[in-house]
């Protein structure tokens, strides 16, 4: 390979990453001019467009996710790998690039972050938010968070919060005015604020369980969005009942803003965890995040750690 040819492929990647020339050019330190000459020289060797350029995005064609899908995580693998040796194997710096959905931010993102930034002062952690499931390989993540059973079988999983459950809350006005539901098949009843799921948008449908019997109820209701504080706050003020972790809406419970219903019926789940290619683990930077989460509660060892 040309030197010309591996420079093309890191511009290249760095604008499929970062969906644009100047964001890929900040990240590289080079001018957009520099970076967009360095792709059109590898789109003309490879004689075939990568990029679709307008005025307002910069979008692949079907050639060029072929090329980021094929050669993204080779170079992922060797940048680590460089990142490995550089400074030692206890040197932490670089950029950290996390996918975390939104309901965990203030679970294990925000607990995390300040003290772990102010020891490691030569890191930087890229935190994209985002409820759809991604590929963290081919999108050029270092980890990300997720539930358990949105985790990749071939990652390493590391539990970051302890087990928790979904419960059923509605505020005490709502709950005068159209009662208490006393059997899941009350929900069909109610007015209940429905969760948008990212990666089809439909409506996510409650499943309840109790004495080993299983429940799917399709809800319905006038409200509906893709964000569990906005769920909590919606039903705090009146527009249903709300199917949430119970750590989003403890807080409310306490006070009696919130009251639960159908107690009993909310299952639990294992908590979410931070999953990363099983290579990952040589990376400093990777490691203090690790070290970082873990500390905060005792758990169990990794799921496919050696």
């Amino acid at each position: 390979m040309r030197l010309g040819q591996l420079n093309g492929l890191v511009a290249f990647l760095a604008v499929a990453d970062k969906r644009g020339f100047s964001a890929a050019s900040r990240a590289l330190g080079v001018s957009p001019s520099a970076l967009s000459q360095a792709v059109r020289g590898l789109e003309a060797r490879m004689g075939t467009p990568l990029l679709v350029r307008t005025t307002r995005s910069v979008n692949l064609t079907e050639a060029g996710r072929r090329l980021r899908d094929r050669v993204g995580p080779a170079m992922q693998e060797a940048l680590a790998g460089v990142e490995e040796v550089q400074g030692g194997a206890d040197h932490v710096s670089g950029t950290l690039r996390l996918t975390v959905p939104r309901i965990a931010v203030p679970l294990v993102i925000e607990p995390v972050l300040p003290g772990l930034l102010a020891r490691h002062p030569e890191l930087s952690v890229d935190v994209s938010v985002d409820n759809r499931n991604v590929d963290i390989v081919a999108d050029g993540y270092d980890a990300g968070v997720r539930l358990s059973e949105s985790v990749e079988k071939e990652m390493v999983a590391v539990r970051v919060t302890p087990p928790f459950r979904f419960v059923m809350v509605g505020s005490p006005a709502y709950l005068a005015r159209k009662g208490r539901p006393k059997r899941p098949k009350d929900l069909l009843e109610h007015d209940c604020i429905g969760f948008r799921r990212s990666s089809s948008g439909q409506r996510y449908a409650w499943e309840l369980e109790k004495g080993g019997r299983e429940y799917r109820i399709a809800v319905q209701g006038p409200f509906i969005t893709d964000d569990a504080a906005l769920m909590v706050s919606a039903a705090r003020w009146g527009a249903g009942l709300a199917y949430v972790n119970e750590q989003v809406a403890a807080d409310d419970l306490k006070a009696g803003t919130l009251e639960e219903v159908l107690e009993g019926y909310g299952p639990s789940v294992p908590g979410f965890f931070l999953y990363f290619p099983a290579r990952a683990q040589r990376l400093p930077k990777l490691r203090v995040l690790l070290d970082a989460m873990t500390a905060r509660l005792p758990r169990k060892p990794a799921r496919g750690a050696s």
